[in-house]
């Protein structure tokens, strides 16, 4: 649960009672079954929900309204609901202020007031003078649009901002001048999945899919494309650099180097390795493979002259960085070698820095080009540090340090001198010191050693009464590293206790770890999941009754999964925008680019059996107590199309056995995460924790 909370002034403590009594026969919106019958190695499948996919449908759209009105009417029975509200509200209302950065004759940097639907984009001039560079709040009504990336030339004279109309990853592509801020080319419309990357001032590189016939939020897009946009013409004019029949992958783009000598060509199949080419630019070179093929992840990094550097996974699995000449790409040496932490790099100043991870905890060194430690930076912490990148010019450079109880606040590095100064402390209402953030290790049921953050307010007894979030991911590759969310802070500030595993499928220690989650070993994630929450119980720290899953995205899937393997594990359960049918989920949109996570029905009749035991729309079963679910999706999410949560709701409400309760949150102009509001993050957020604490019995919140 990523997000943000807020503080009373005073102690706030929670009032239990007996769990509520519920009505068990409760009477959930209708939903019609039509026969669907699928067949998979001879298996039959039936599909009786099939229909919630076709999101065009006015069938669909009722069902959706009348599923709104019932999780509302559910909603405002809360008592404490708008308390909670108004204490996220509360928190939340801080200035906050981005690392600041250089493009041509300006300073630019990101500001929201406290409760601005979307962060203001500002500049600062050589006079110091401040102004509203771009402001996505006057992009429409309600903040629904947002700014999904900016983009400068060389010069800085010119930019690209992008934006996102309701969450979609449909986005357009703005063309301005930057000195006068006037739109000087006609908008780049049905752009997807795509960077910007100029080109000297001529124009710039983008990719997208054709766009869909069929429904543009679920249908297939498998076939990217990079075009060329020369200034001054229209889009039907771009030039098709690559892709289509002739070269026909899932994801690609291309960006030009620093220096403006290289084009850089990235292209895979799935989220996991990637094809890498490199056009010489000042030896009119075609495209050089690097490499090929998607066994391994290989990322350029920069270059200086004629030598490239890579950071790499191949015979590395946590990471190395790599250097080779141009003239001859198949040579690599190391610049900094594979070690037992995994390694990430940025560069700036003209300095290499090596980010490493430990236990999901970073420590960073500063070196140079030929991979010589200049020296290791200290940090104000135990916790995540991120940024240290810029341009090769600059002379400090900024971080940003944050841990689960501490909020993330920004310094400046200077290059040379290797100190740290505060640049930008937020203003929170929140005293780290009144908080505990500790790591333990637990062991999962194969005897594979699982790292946890246990965040929580001094003084709590370990009774098994204390409410507790247990979140975690577990997929992708993707790290949970610790950082400060207000959302939490209010939760800890009510007694709460928020626990993250660092399960595997995640990063947190290097390739190894995340394909021991990966396709027939997926439900290593589940059982270290299931793992974390028999600890919390063991320790003392909750118990059934007083725990809550929560996860998004594939952490959807895994809280999905978790909740239909283990329904006794937790009290509550959210399924966050998550990926729920694991026999369909490669039909929509780019869900066929997770295989190598997940592997697909159609590679083999033994893949199809594993996946149709943990598919959680697929195991839902009859005379099962399961949690009091609220599952959360949104009604423009075309990354995670909202057709698996609303057949993984239609099952659960059909077959709930008992009181709890399952509710459908669909949020309205929303996407998978990215773009929301401030108001639609606090309404969420509010009844997420609002719904926990009444499905565990509690009825106040007593100050």
């Amino acid at each position: 649960m990523k997000a943000n909370g807020l503080i009373l002034t005073g102690a706030v403590f929670l009032a239990a009672c007996s769990p509520q009594k519920m009505t068990q026969n409760r009477i959930y919106p209708e939903t019609k079954k039509i026969a669907h019958t699928d067949e998979y190695f001879g298996q039959k499948v039936e599909d009786p929900y099939r229909w919630l996919e076709d999101d065009r449908a006015e069938a669909t759209k009722d069902w959706v309204q009348r599923e709104v009105a019932f999780t509302n009417n559910y909603l405002e029975q809360i008592p404490f609901r708008e308390e909670i509200r108004s204490q996220l509200k509360n928190i939340w209302n801080y200035e906050k202020i981005g690392a600041p950065f250089k493009e041509g004759n300006y300073t630019y940097f990101y500001k929201n007031d406290g409760l601005q639907a979307q962060s203001v984009l500002y500049r600062t001039d050589k006079n110091g003078k401040t102004e509203v560079f771009l402001d996505p709040n006057k992009f429409s009504e309600k903040g629904t649009t947002s700014l999904a990336g900016i983009s400068f030339n060389k010069k800085g004279n010119l930019l690209t901002y992008s934006i996102s109309e309701g969450g979609s990853d449909w986005n357009k592509i703005i063309i301005m001048d930057a000195e006068t801020k006037h739109i000087i080319d006609e908008t780049i419309k049905d752009v997807k999945f795509s960077g910007v990357s100029w080109s000297g001032d001529e124009g710039f590189y983008y990719s997208s899919y054709d766009k869909p016939t069929g429904s543009e939020l679920s249908a297939k897009t498998d076939t990217h494309k990079v075009y060329f946009h020369k200034l001054g013409t229209k889009q039907s004019q771009d030039r098709l650099v690559i892709g289509g029949d002739s070269f026909k992958r899932r994801y690609m783009g291309v960006g030009v180097s620093d220096d403006q000598r290289y084009e850089i060509l990235s292209a895979s199949e799935a989220t996991n390795g990637n094809e890498l080419y490199i056009k010489d630019l000042k030896n009119k070179s075609d495209f050089i493979p690097i490499q090929k093929g998607y066994s391994h992840n290989t990322d350029f990094i920069d270059s200086k002259g004629d030598i490239i550097y890579a950071l790499t996974d191949r015979d590395a699995p946590n990471m190395r960085l790599v250097k080779f000449d141009i003239k001859n790409p198949s040579v690599w040496t190391d610049v900094i070698p594979e070690s037992e932490e995994v390694l990430s790099v940025s560069t700036g100043g003209g300095y290499i820095f090596a980010k490493y991870m430990k236990d999901a905890v970073t420590s960073v060194r500063q070196m140079d080009y030929d991979g010589k430690l200049v020296r290791t930076i200290e940090l104000p912490g135990v916790g995540t540090a991120s940024g240290f990148s810029g341009k090769d010019g600059d002379k400090d450079l900024y971080f940003s340090y944050t841990n689960y109880i501490t909020p993330g606040t920004i310094y400046k590095y200077n290059l040379e001198s290797g100190k740290s100064e505060i640049y930008q402390k937020p203003n929170v209402k929140f005293s780290a010191e009144d908080y505990v953030s500790e790591q333990v290790f637990y062991t999962s049921k194969d005897g594979t050693k699982i790292p946890m953050m246990i965040n929580y307010k001094k003084g709590i007894k370990l009774d098994g009464k204390n409410p507790t979030i247990l979140y975690s991911y577990g997929g992708f590759n993707i790290s949970l590293q610790p950082g400060f969310s207000v959302v939490n802070a209010i939760w800890m500030e009510n007694g709460g206790i928020y626990a993250v595993p660092n399960i595997r499928g995640g990063g947190e220690y290097g390739k190894k770890w995340h394909d021991a989650g990966t396709k027939m070993q997926k439900k290593n994630v589940f059982d270290d999941f299931i793992a974390a929450g028999e600890y919390l119980q063991q320790k003392g720290y909750t118990s059934p009754e007083y725990m809550a899953l929560s996860g998004r995205s594939n952490g959807g899937l895994l809280v999905g999964a978790t909740m239909t393997m283990r329904p006794d594990l937790a009290k509550v359960a959210f399924p966050g925008v998550g990926v729920l049918d694991m026999l369909r989920y490669n039909k929509f949109t780019a869900g066929a680019g997770w295989s190598y996570d997940y592997g697909t029905a159609e590679d083999s009749r033994e893949m199809f059996d594993y996946l149709k035991s943990y598919s959680p729309v697929h195991n839902v079963r009859k005379g099962v107590c399961y949690p009091s679910t609220m599952i959360i999706t949104s009604d423009h999410d075309d990354r995670v199309v909202p057709a698996h949560s609303f057949k993984f709701g239609a099952e659960l409400q059909e077959k709930q056995s008992c009181s709890n309760p399952v509710l459908v949150r669909i949020e309205v102009n929303a996407g998978h995460g990215a773009g929301r509001s401030t108001e639609q993050v606090i309404g969420e957020n509010a009844d997420l924790l609002s719904f926990a604490l009444y499905e565990m019995g509690f009825k106040t919140l007593k100050k």
